[in-house]
């Protein structure tokens, strides 16, 4: 018989808690028992005032909301609070009945005003510590990468910056050809000035972008440590703050970290051997040989700061630092003069050699041999970080909204990222809650470090 169902109702009771009408597979259930917001309204007491005024939304609430939207790919406030009104697991997940009326979607802006970037980052941290707390995450093998995100402006908005080169150009010709090399004719934009131009790839045009940098564990791919950037910021300049953060968030040493070869940098290296940080990184090979003498083969002697060429000859520092890491070192025009070797290695407007050198140019050559020995094991390594933090970059952008920048400024962009590590790390939380049920338990580090294949986590 054909059934037929009314669909009329002019009357809604519901006995009982919303709970009861949400699936225990959905995601806000799962993330909600492993969620602890009870430190937050202490965290932010000394933003309020306790005995004046209109009283304000929970701050629980307001975090939860958020998460909400970063959970579900609604990152969009308008949005969220558009779903939010209709969606019976985002009102119990946030607390309210239906017959409550939601917080307007101004609020949530008001909120990440007055907050400020470094709150939500005390609330990413405390995801990683429970991470930590469940043994899903250690933060001592851990991959790091840096990914760009599309700034949250249009085309018609970028503008070159010219001007100030142009005025000066009128009274100074050499102020113009400065200005050209400094950058100045750079296409900014007006909208957002913290975007800059930047790409991901050599045949792929420049686009107003942010670079966040992501360090990842191991074991179950939990997010230890996440900042935002301009675009054009290049990856070894934050690597050592990067290091430092993760300890002081996971509570230990890191003992092995693994980049791919955009952190292959001199100072990368003396950064991790500083740490004492078991560096899995491919460093760039040496250039081919050409006509002329390549500066690989002249010697640097770092303990007494001095230089030789293929003759044995000495070369002197002359200078400061060239941005605070490259040394000059010149030659002696009384060795050079006579030299067998002149025609091929100094040029002829010059009357001796000069060559530069990285201050840390003896980790970059330690760090080349040891590329050399790679075994199944630093290999195996870097196989997992190629899937670990890129998997992460995919997964954020794909499912939780953060291919491109809600907001504008640095800031917004930077508790964008910390709202979505925090989020993708209580995933992983409550995946390993249902594992731990399940009888399930993540492979020993011992075998990490050994480099051996990990098991599929749950997602």
């Amino acid at each position: 018989m054909l059934g037929r169902k009314e669909r009329d109702q002019l009357e809604l009771f519901i006995s009982g808690s919303l709970r009861q009408l949400i699936p225990d597979e959905h995601v806000l259930v799962r993330v909600d028992g492993v969620l602890d917001l009870s430190w937050l309204r202490n965290e932010l007491a000394d933003l309020y005032c306790l005995d004046n005024g209109r009283p304000g939304i929970d701050p629980e609430v307001a975090v939860r909301l958020m998460l909400a939207g970063f959970l579900l790919g609604i990152v969009h406030d308008r949005r969220l609070m558009r779903e939010a009104a209709v969606n019976i697991a985002i009102r119990w997940f946030v607390g309210y009945g239906l017959h409550e009326p939601l917080p307007d979607h101004s609020s949530l802006t008001r909120i990440r005003q007055r907050w400020g970037a470094e709150r939500f980052r005390r609330i990413f941290e405390r995801s990683v510590q429970a991470c930590i707390a469940a043994r899903i995450a250690t933060g001592e093998v851990v991959h790091l990468d840096a990914s760009l995100i599309r700034a949250h402006v249009s085309w018609d908005a970028l503008a070159v910056r010219h001007v100030e080169a142009v005025a000066e150009a009128n009274s100074d010709d050499d102020a113009l050809r400065e200005s050209r090399q400094s950058g100045k004719f750079k296409k900014v934009c007006v909208t957002d000035p913290d975007a800059t131009m930047a790409t991901n790839g050599r045949n792929r045009r420049l686009e107003p972008a942010y670079k966040q940098h992501t360090a990842v564990d191991d074991i179950a791919g939990v997010i230890v440590d996440v900042e935002v950037a301009t675009g054009e910021e290049n990856e070894g300049m934050a690597v050592a703050e990067r290091l430092d953060a993760v300890a002081t968030t996971a509570g230990r040493a890191m003992t092995i970290a693994t980049m791919d070869a955009g952190y292959a940098y001199a100072k990368v290296f003396r950064a991790l051997e500083d740490r004492q940080i078991e560096g899995i990184v491919p460093a760039k090979a040496e250039p081919p040989p050409g006509k002329v003498i390549p500066t690989r083969r002249f010697k640097f002697d770092a303990l007494h700061n001095l230089a030789r060429c293929p003759r044995g000859k000495i070369l002197r520092p002359k200078g400061k630092l060239h941005r605070g890491a490259f040394q000059y070192f010149h030659a002696s025009a009384r060795d050079c003069g006579p030299c067998p070797l002149r025609a091929r290695c100094v040029s002829p407007s010059r009357h001796a050699r000069v060559v530069v050198f990285n201050v840390n140019h003896p980790s970059l050559l330690r760090a080349r041999r040891k590329r050399l020995q790679w075994g199944k094991r630093e290999k195996r390594l870097y196989q997992r970080h190629r899937w670990r933090v890129e998997g992460v970059h995919g997964e954020a952008k794909t499912w939780h909204g953060l291919a491109r920048a809600v907001r504008r400024g640095l800031d917004n962009m930077r508790i964008q990222a910390f709202l979505t590590a925090a989020a993708i790390n209580l995933k992983r939380l409550a995946a390993a809650l249902l594992a731990a049920i399940a009888g399930f338990s993540p492979e020993p580090l011992a075998e990490i470090r050994a480099g051996a294949h990990a098991r599929p986590y749950p997602a």
